[in-house]
């Protein structure tokens, strides 16, 4: 038993020093990285902000997303508990700075923050300041000193979305510690049944499969997206393929694609990095008449084969154009969103880098996704689907009714959010819920 104790002890401040440490090395990576630079100064005077900013005395719910990603993927239940509860004060933190310059005045929110460095000091500042009647986290990043702060006031703590591999290190034979930390947690809404099943074997049995909700928020986004009229100047009924949140390995193999091309198929490029040296010298290695959004010019798109898009924000809505989407990262750590594309009923095609993504799997599975490991491949994809109508067809109805059949996860999260925030008032729903898991 001493032994035990004295391993969490270590343990625990193993992790504090791998935070401070952590911390000192963005603080130094900030004088020559600009994203680096951004989370530094962003949690320069954070808590004392929060302390000014936030009403004490109102109720208070607290969401946690990494990064932009993570905040659409939570935005439907964030939308509905708002919609539930008006008179909420909606905190959203983020971990990352791209996450919170693109999120940090969504109408979503009563309070937008950079999530504190995780000391235990700053935890128990955070959450004493904060004071939610509820935190959800949406589908990772476990901090453990908020998680701490948390259960010491025994505010309830739930993770939506999330998912477990068996590779991670609440899961291996040294992750004692880690267990303990999950212990902690109220409830975990997961995405499948293998989450479910690994959590089960280290006994955490406060587990819902819900689902994943980025299932929900792609299916609003396609019944009702933005217009874009350059694009559609650029469009002009065109046949379009595009290639979504690409990274330099993936814009290679378009760039290869566009430049033996000889249809009348023109392309939409949507690159993860949007910096203007990159734009230009992406530009330079297209042999088409080529286009970037920031310089609009009627003529010139109505002329052009291929679009540069090198603004931020709008990926999501411009899928609703193409025919075929090529989503990026497939040769990186792995590939984006494929369901942001799959939702308007188009075939997706990515990297080798996928077979950590359900979604990607079960697309490939059924005829809705091709991968491809070079440009050989990508060639004949691009050439199989474009040039066979019926299998256009039948891979894009295949892409459309996957989304369809998966959504669903945002109903039976949001009964057990209100349950929480309200004890009572909704606790018959809550108890049906897990019954029927």
């Amino acid at each position: 038993m001493f032994f035990y104790f004295e391993t969490i002890i270590f343990m625990q401040i193993i992790y504090n020093i791998f935070v401070f440490v952590y911390s000192k090395a963005l603080w130094l990576a900030s004088f020559f990285n600009t994203k680096a630079r951004q989370w530094v100064e962003g949690r320069r005077g954070l808590l004392e902000k929060i302390a000014l900013e936030l009403d004490h005395e109102a109720r208070h719910i607290w969401f946690h997303c990494a990064s932009s990603g993570e905040f659409e993927q939570g935005r439907p239940v964030i939308e509905k508990f708002k919609a539930d509860n008006p008179d909420a004060k909606v905190v959203i933190t983020f971990y990352s700075p791209s996450g919170f310059e693109m999120r940090k005045n969504s109408p979503l929110a009563d309070h937008v923050f950079y999530m504190p460095i995780d000391t235990p000091s700053q935890a128990r500042k955070f959450v004493e300041y904060v004071n939610p009647q509820l935190a959800v986290f949406v589908k990772y990043e476990y901090w453990f000193n908020h998680l701490n702060a948390l259960h010491e006031k025994k505010i309830p703590v739930v993770f939506i979305s999330a998912i477990f591999r068996k590779n991670q290190m609440f899961f291996k034979w040294w992750g004692g510690w880690f267990r303990k930390q999950l212990k902690k947690i109220t409830y975990f809404f997961v995405q499948d049944k293998s989450s479910q099943g690994l959590l089960y074997e280290i006994d955490v049995r406060n587990v819902v499969v819900s689902g994943d909700t980025r299932f929900d928020r792609v299916f609003e986004i396609s019944k009702n997206p933005p217009s874009f009229g350059k694009v559609e100047k650029f469009i002009q009924g065109s046949v379009i393929f595009m290639g979504g949140s690409t990274w330099p390995a993936d814009d290679e193999l378009i760039v290869s694609l566009i430049n033996k091309d000889t249809n009348d198929i023109k392309f939409i490029l949507v690159p993860h990095e949007i910096h203007a040296s990159y734009i230009d010298k992406l530009m330079q290695h297209i042999e088409k008449p080529v286009v970037k959004y920031s310089s609009f010019d009627e003529q010139s798109f109505m002329d052009a084969r291929v679009l540069i898009v090198d603004q931020m924000g709008m990926l999501s809505g411009l899928y609703q154009y193409a025919s075929v989407a090529y989503i990026g990262g497939g040769f990186g750590k792995g590939i984006h969103n494929t369901l942001e594309a799959a939702t308007f009923g188009m075939p997706v095609v990515f990297g080798p880098n996928y077979k950590k993504f359900a979604e990607a799997v079960e697309l490939v599975s059924c005829g809705g996704a091709f991968p491809v490991k070079n440009k050989a491949e990508l060639e004949q994809t691009y050439v199989k689907l474009l040039g066979n109508y019926e299998l256009l067809k039948q891979s894009s109805d295949v892409a459309l009714q996957y989304v369809d059949m998966k959504r669903g996860a945002t109903k039976t999260i949001i009964v057990f959010l209100n349950t929480l925030f309200n004890p009572g008032s909704f606790k018959s729903q809550a108890m049906d819920m897990l019954n029927m898991n």
